[in-house]
Formats: structure tokens, sequence, C-alpha cells
């Protein structure tokens, strides 16, 4: 099959300012990730209690993002069809990635339950194993036609295989429960997000009749699963018995209440627009971003007055808040990059062009702690120096993603 002829005329540049939101987004993920370790964080900074109306820093990076993800998807697969390569195989890579994301994230959520005390090896030991097996089987491997070293990637892979298997069939939880798809995690919700986005993109291309109708689609599902607040009655506007076939059909395409693809699909859009209207002024092109800014600060306000701002929830006024949000930090990034005042945020950049690679290095750093017994001072864990750790911690966790890339061991999928 060959690709579908519909964006041919789009052409898209490498565009530093989703590499900048895609690294900075991380920073912040494992900077966030990292406040299990200390207290008295600032109320800001934390997520929102389950039915809490709030909207707090930690529930503002997940979405963001999906947000860039969306954002990469267009380029991703028009440049596979640049080289010529067809829908069938571009197809077969949305799947690989896709399966990858699950496997990994199924991965780490097991491991959140711990393990059960008969288990020989301690959770240190399962992180440490865990991590090595994804980064030898999804590790980007030099390109060679040297035989020798094709088998001995493929070796690597196959060893990687086998530490994930010994894993899976040897897990128990503390309630002696086996391996399982409990969860998707943070990482299985990325890949399905994005196997549903990708898959529409790659039938539509950059035809925006089609893709902000499945957007608007998205948000509507959202907003009639979504409990209304207490003053107009506490529950969502569509109640349905289950099972019911309409809950059965979201399920087969795992899309939640649509929220989490709507980020997604609304990072396509996006990148379709701002691409499209990329020969305008740039004092044009900065009044449709603010006009962009204002209409979805507007329906985040009017949807407030029927919804409450939740993460856990998924509200429709979270998506319209985060994604005015994400529009402004893209738009900021992309305009100090273009203006050269981008330097200072070198530091970071390993995150944004080794996502992977620095979203799974943490565990690494946890299981040495659990493997060691080394416990931070107490100073270290309060206050205001209890941020200077996180922060140190996810500078730090950056700069052993960029050191790892030298080797090179980067993961790719």
């Amino acid at each position: 099959m060959s690709a579908n002829p519909a964006s041919k005329s789009i052409v898209f540049k490498r565009d530093t300012g989703i590499d900048l939101l895609r690294a900075l987004t991380m920073f912040i993920m494992i900077f966030v990730n990292d406040f299990w370790k200390i207290h008295d964080v600032p109320r800001w900074m934390e997520h929102a209690k389950f039915g809490e109306d709030f909207l707090g820093l930690s529930d503002v990076v997940f979405p963001i993002f999906l947000f860039v993800v969306g954002m990469s998807i267009p380029p991703a697969i028009e440049k596979r069809f640049s080289k010529g390569l067809s829908v069938e195989s571009t197809l077969g890579h949305i799947f690989s990635r896709t399966a990858a994301l699950l496997v990994m994230g199924a991965f780490i959520v097991n491991s959140e339950e711990r393990l059960s005390p008969g288990v020989s090896y301690s959770i240190g030991v399962y992180w440490i194993l865990m991590v090595t097996g994804f980064m030898l089987i999804w590790n980007q491997y030099p390109s060679t036609t040297n035989k020798k070293q094709q088998t001995l990637h493929t070796i690597l892979k196959m060893a990687g295989l086998m530490i994930l298997l010994y894993l899976a069939i040897t897990f128990r939880d503390p309630k002696d429960g086996v391996f399982s798809a409990r969860w998707w995690g943070i990482l299985g919700a990325i890949g399905w997000s994005y196997l549903f986005c990708a898959f529409v993109y790659l039938f539509t291309r950059s035809r925006l009749t089609y893709l902000i109708p499945v957007w608007i689609v998205l948000v509507f599902i959202c907003i009639l699963g979504s409990r209304l607040n207490d003053a107009h009655g506490g529950q969502a506007i569509l109640q349905l018995p289950r099972p019911n076939f309409y809950s059965d059909v979201l399920g087969i395409f795992h899309l939640g209440n649509g929220a989490l693809s709507a980020f997604t699909m609304g990072g396509i859009i996006f990148t379709l627009l701002r691409t499209k209207y990329m020969h305008l002024a740039d004092n044009r092109k900065t009044i449709y971003l603010i006009v962009a800014i204002i209409l979805f600060l507007l329906a985040g306000t009017i949807a407030h007055q029927f919804w409450i701002v939740s993460k856990l929830s998924a509200t429709p006024t979270w998506i319209f808040y985060v994604t005015a949000i994400a529009i402004a930090i893209y738009s900021l990034l992309s305009w100090l990059s273009s203006k050269g005042k981008a330097g200072w945020l070198n530091v970071i950049k390993p995150a944004g062009t080794a996502t992977l690679t620095c979203y799974l290095l943490p565990y690494i750093s946890y299981a040495l702690a659990d493997l060691t017994g080394i416990v931070l001072p107490d100073w270290l864990t309060h206050g205001f120096m209890g941020i200077v750790n996180c922060l140190g911690f996810s500078l730090i966790i950056i700069g052993a993603t960029w050191l790892l890339g030298r080797i090179p061991v980067k993961l790719k999928i």
C-alpha cells in the first residue's frame, strides 16, 4: 500500500521548540516524581487529591508530555513516508512502539506493589534487572554490516528478553499475586494514547477536517463521562448501566474518558496548524498563538463552572487549562530558541533527545539506595533543602543520561 499523498506538500523541519518542551517536561517529571522521599513540599507543586478542585505543578506535567507526543507524530510519520516506507511498514512501527511502552509500563506497575518476602531477590535487584532488560532489548545499537556485531546485538536483545521473562515468571507481590497487567502505568497510558492518535493520523494525514472532529469527539466523550460538580448534581451527564456497548467500544480502543488521547490529538493538530501557517509574519503568528491560549483558558473557565479541575478525574476543565499552558510554554521556548536565548537549557537537553532512558534511570538510583541501605540526612528531606535535593537529583539523572549516550546507550523504540 503506498503512502497517502494528502500531505506531501507539508514539509516538517526540525523543531527545537518540541525538543526543548520535551526536555523541560521530562526534567520536571523526574523532579516531581522524586517528591516521595521528602516532606513539606509546597502545595502548588503537589498532585491534587482525588475529588479536589485543584491544579498543581505535578498535575500538569504528564498531560503536557502527551501533548508533546502528539506534536511529534506528524513529523515522525511524514519522515518515514519521505523515505519511501509504506503504510504497512509504518503501521508495524506504530504497533511495535506501542508494545514496547505497554511492556515497560507493566513491569514498572508491578514493581510498585513491591515483592513478597518469599521472592529470592529484593525490589532493588528487580529494578536493576528490569532496566537492564529494557536497555538490552531497545538500545539504539550502532548500525553495522559486520556479521559478528549484528550477531552480538541479537544475543544482547535475547539476553534482555530472558531477563524480563525471568522477572515476570518469578514475580510475586506481597499478597502472593503473580505478574499481571494491573494497569498500564504512565508509559502504558502514553502507549495507548499514541497508538490511537498515530493510527488516526496515519489514515488522515494532514487533513484537519478529519482530525479536528476526532479531537472534538474525544473532548465530548470526556464531557459526557466526567462527574459534574456538586452544584450541578455530582453525577456524570451520561449514566449507563454496566456493562454497555458504549463503554465496551471505549475499552476496545483504551480511550478511558477521552482526556489523555485528547491531549495527544491536540498536539497533532497544533503541529499541523503551526506548520501550515509557518510562512506568516512573526507578529501575526504571535497573535494567533495568544488567541488560541485565551480561547482555551476561556473554555477552561466556562467548564470550571460545571466540573472541577482534576487530573485524577480527568475533567474537561483539566484538558482546556493544560492545553493552554502547553501552547504557552512551547511558544515561549520556541521564541527563546529563535532568538538564540535558549542556551541555558542545554543542560537539560539530553532529557529531550534520550527521553525514555532519562525516565528509566531513576529506578537504578532507587535500586542502589535499596541495596545499600543509604538514607538521606534528615536536613535534606524537608522544605527548601528537600526541593533542592529533588532538583539536584533530576539534574544528576539527566547528566547520567548524557554520559550513557556517549557509550552509546540510548533507548529507542
